[in-house]
């Protein structure tokens, strides 16, 4: 199945890079095309979820941190035609889409927004703005049933959700402490599983993930922070059959893999699934191919993108690398 990866630059002047994706998951440069808006320049923005496909695959959402807005891009293949730059609130890092809601995270001011996308253009919801405790959230994300809005608060260790009207208004949050501390990226399986990473920092090899249990905007403990003996594990995925989420290690290049049970508990399989080269920083935003067979994620330091082929029992082979990046690169969407 061919496709297409798409990664922003988050510089100055703003850029997502697009790649053709080819059915052996190798990737082609096929184009720089400019947000209208900035990035911050700086390498290592502390986010997931800053590069997003819309759900029927026909747009994709940037946020431009240093200019407190979010671009639309209309995607065709690996080409994009910028279509709107929409102020959302200050120094936006995380946006999320379901069947024309989008929601941001905004670090600058501590909220998440609402907006509907209409012809490309996003348009702000009346009332569907809520703050946060925290202006260290990491992520906002919808269930797969678009019922209920997740986001991680990294610096009040906790994690809120929130009933999604069909009209976008958002119910009040439902909060839970973290099963860990610093909790940042985070995956939802279709059976309603929540994989959570745990970016410790204080100690090098603490890095963890918990799981939990949603159900509508309810969300229930399930298991305790679980160790994979890394260092800062920040991002997340889940395979499509929900059998196995992925977590990437930013200061030592490794990608581990969790097994989700059938009652949604999490088990760590294999630490060092595949390794960009052992103890070496850079590796950070992953994405999945809509089939499921390729991996990617970002190894920022390298200015690279790196993949692997996954197989049915969640084992992952080298696929290849492409470099030529700025070390600034974020956020990453697979298709």
């Amino acid at each position: 199945m061919e496709g297409a990866v798409f990664v922003q630059t988050n510089a100055a002047h703003n850029e997502v890079i697009a790649f053709s994706r080819a059915a052996d998951g190798s990737l082609t440069r096929a184009g720089e095309f400019a947000t209208g808006g900035a990035g911050d320049d700086n390498a290592h923005l502390p986010s997931q979820g800053s590069v997003t496909l819309t759900r029927d695959r026909r747009h994709l959402l940037v946020t431009n941190v240093a200019s407190n807005d979010v671009s639309v891009f209309a995607v065709n293949g690996a080409m994009l035609e910028l279509t709107k730059t929409v102020p959302v609130g200050m120094a936006p890092r995380s946006v999320a889409e379901h069947d024309g809601l989008v929601f941001v995270l905004n670090t600058g001011d501590a909220t998440i927004t609402g907006h509907r996308l209409v012809d490309g253009d996003l348009v702000p919801i009346e009332g569907a703005m809520r703050p946060l405790s925290t202006p260290d959230g990491a992520q906002v994300g919808f269930t797969p049933d678009g019922r209920a809005l997740v986001v991680t608060e990294r610096g009040g260790d906790k994690i809120s959700a929130y009933a999604v009207g069909m009209d976008g208004m958002l119910g009040e949050a439902r909060t839970i402490a973290s099963l860990g501390a610093t909790p940042y990226g985070f995956a939802i399986s279709n059976e309603g599983t929540l994989v959570v990473t745990e970016a410790f920092r204080a100690e090098k090899g603490a890095a963890a993930a918990s799981s939990y249990r949603i159900d509508g905007d309810a969300i229930m403990a399930g298991t305790p922070s679980i160790g994979n003996g890394r260092s800062e594990i920040c991002w997340a995925v889940i395979t499509n059959d929900g059998r196995y989420a992925f977590t990437t290690n930013f200061a030592d290049g490794a990608v581990s893999r969790y097994a989700i049970g059938m009652d949604g508990s999490l088990t760590l399989e294999d630490a060092t699934a595949a390794v960009t080269e052992d103890g070496r920083p850079g590796l950070r935003d992953e994405d999945l191919s809509d089939d499921g067979r390729q991996l990617y994620a970002i190894d920022a330091d390298q200015g690279q993108i790196v993949a692997w082929s996954v197989d049915d029992e969640g084992r992952l082979t080298d696929a290849g690398s492409w470099g030529g990046l700025p070390t600034t690169i974020a956020g990453l969407a697979a298709v």
